[in-house]
C-alpha cells in the first residue's frame, strides 16, 4: 500500500479507499463491495438499523466480524420474527457469545422490529427513512471534512423515536445514512466515489 492524495490509500490492486477500509481485508470487501449502496428492502434496512445500534461505542469491525452470529440470532433480522421475541430470547441471546451482549441493545433490535412491523401502516421503514436524503451529499477531499451528524441526520433520529425506535441517535443514523446511500462520503479520490447511483452530477 502506499498513500494516496487528498486521504487516500493506494492499495497492492492499484485502487484508492480511505485508511479504515485499507489494512484489514474483511474492511476492504465490506467497503468495496456493500457500504454506501443503496438499501432499500425492509429486511435489509432493519438489519442496518440494528447492527448500526450495536455499533454504539464499538468498531465497526467488531460488529462486521460477528454479523454471521448476529443474523443467525437475530434469524436474518425478519422483523416480524424478533418482534415476537420474548424475555426467554433476551436471556438466550444474552448468553450468545458470538454478538454483543448488551441487554439495552437486544432490547432495542426486539423494540425497533416491531416499530418496523407499525410503520407498515403508513409507507413502511425504507419509504420512511429514505424521505430525509439530503438535497445534496458531502464533496470530501479528505478525513476530516467528513461530517458525522447533519440536520438531515437529526431530523430522522427524532422521526424514528417518534415512532417508537431506540439506539436511533444522530450520529448513529448518518452512519446509516453513509452505510445505505443516502449520502456519499466517499473521498472524491476513492475509486468508490459515485457508485451508489444516487448521486449523479
Amino acid at each position: 500500500m502506499s498513500p494516496g492524495i487528498n486521504g487516500t490509500v493506494i492499495g497492492e490492486d492499484g485502487l484508492a479507499r480511505p485508511p479504515w477500509a485499507s489494512a484489514d481485508p474483511m474492511l476492504r470487501v465490506y467497503y468495496d463491495t456493500e457500504w454506501g449502496l443503496p438499501v432499500r428492502d425492509e429486511q435489509g434496512l432493519y438489519e442496518r438499523i440494528s447492527l448500526e445500534a450495536f455499533q454504539a461505542g464499538l468498531s465497526w469491525a467488531t460488529i462486521l466480524r460477528k454479523r454471521p452470529a448476529f443474523r443467525a440470532a437475530f434469524h436474518n433480522f425478519h422483523p416480524d420474527t424478533v418482534a415476537g421475541f420474548t424475555e426467554a430470547d433476551v436471556a438466550r441471546l444474552l448468553q450468545d457469545a458470538g454478538i454483543v451482549r448488551n441487554r439495552l441493545k437486544i432490547r432495542a433490535a426486539i423494540t425497533n422490529a416491531q416499530a418496523t412491523i407499525a410503520l407498515r401502516q403508513d409507507g413502511g421503514l425504507v419509504d420512511f427513512v429514505w424521505q430525509f436524503k439530503p438535497a445534496a451529499t458531502p464533496e470530501p477531499t479528505a478525513l476530516e471534512h467528513i461530517p458525522t451528524t447533519s440536520p438531515e441526520s437529526l431530523a430522522l433520529s427524532k422521526a424514528l423515536r417518534k415512532r417508537g425506535f431506540s439506539f436511533v441517535g444522530p450520529t448513529t443514523m448518518y452512519a446509516l445514512m453513509e452505510a445505505i446511500g443516502m449520502v456519499d462520503t466517499h473521498l472524491l479520490d476513492s475509486h468508490r466515489r459515485g457508485t451508489s447511483g444516487v448521486w449523479t452530477d
